[in-house]
């Protein structure tokens, strides 16, 4: 296995006259699961075509597992499991039997297809309905079955458009537990498409931000949020005063101080002391009932990237 999963360089796909994925250039390594955000119609379903070779770029290339993806298309949709807006199951055959045919598809070793069925279904708590039509089954229930079948031939990359969209909380909270155990129990590359902030900044090591096909940008979660501001400590008290005000407005590591209503918003730099900070109000006659401490989230910076210029 390559160290880099994804390569893009300079990637370009047009439409006629609309542009939907514009000079994109960015590299995925392996065993992580990499977060691909951007409002609807960024691009990111085209990408992920581009990826499986499904549709050639205009210009620019490409490499997905070491493999090219418009000379070696096949061997990668080989090595690559999908699940994309259809989930691929069958509605009038039963669980395990959209598995054994997709396992025949996969040209899978027939004692390996149904210890790898058994493993998958048991790993997602659907071994004991196998039997049941799946066009009887939940959303959820349907969208961990299309997630068993991409994984089935024990892929390299598995790509996910949305894979929680439209799922129920506790749903969409089974398929994150899933993906994160099969990165670490499989090793698995998992490139994720999602609109769903929180999700992706407890699932990915890494996430680029896409907007009108370009990447405005890339890296670990913790650090894009940093980019979005400085920490912040919120305090709740019922007896603030002028006095404790200055005593803390004067620290070095306070950058600002804002109050409503009881509650201190105080600005910190990089360095703050937060301890620190609590005592010198208690010090100052401040009973402290609450305190904060946080920072921008990755929706904030997501909401961020989309409105700049």
């Amino acid at each position: 296995m390559t160290e880099t999963a994804i390569k893009l360089e300079g990637i370009t796909r047009d439409f006629g006259t609309v542009r939907a994925v514009d000079d994109l250039s960015l590299e995925v390594p392996t065993g992580i699961i990499y977060g691909f955000l951007g409002p609807n119609g960024a691009g990111k379903t085209t990408t992920i075509n581009l990826l499986l070779g499904l549709l050639e770029p205009t210009s620019g290339r490409a490499e997905v597992l070491g493999f090219n993806t418009v000379a070696q298309a096949e061997q990668i949709r080989a090595r690559t499991g999908a699940l994309l807006e259809h989930t691929g199951v069958y509605e009038q055959m039963s669980a395990e039997d959209n598995l054994e045919f997709y396992g025949r598809a996969y040209q899978m070793d027939p004692g390996d297809r149904k210890a790898r069925i058994k493993e998958l279904l048991l790993g997602m708590g659907l071994w004991d309905r196998r039997k049941e039509r799946a066009g009887k089954w939940s959303r959820g229930m349907k969208q961990k079955l299309a997630l068993a079948r991409a994984l089935l031939h024990r892929p390299q990359l598995v790509l996910l458009d949305e894979p929680t969209a439209g799922l129920d909380v506790m749903a969409a909270k089974t398929v994150r537990e899933d993906l994160a155990s099969l990165v670490a129990s499989e090793g698995v590359t998992v490139f994720l498409t999602t609109h769903n902030m929180t999700e992706a900044e407890r699932l990915c090591s890494q996430v680029a931000v896409i907007r009108a096909g370009r990447l405005v940008a890339v890296g670990h979660p913790d650090d894009l949020r940093a980019r979005a501001g400085a920490p912040r400590l919120e305090v709740v008290s019922s007896d603030f005063n002028e006095q404790a005000r200055q005593v803390v407005q004067a620290h070095s590591s306070v950058m600002s101080i804002s109050a409503n209503n009881g509650h201190w918003d105080i600005e910190l730099g990089a360095e703050a002391d937060s301890s620190e900070l609590i005592a010198l109000l208690v010090a100052s006659g401040v009973q402290v009932e609450e305190v904060r401490r946080g920072q921008a989230s990755l929706e904030d910076v997501f909401v961020t990237l989309m409105e700049e210029e």
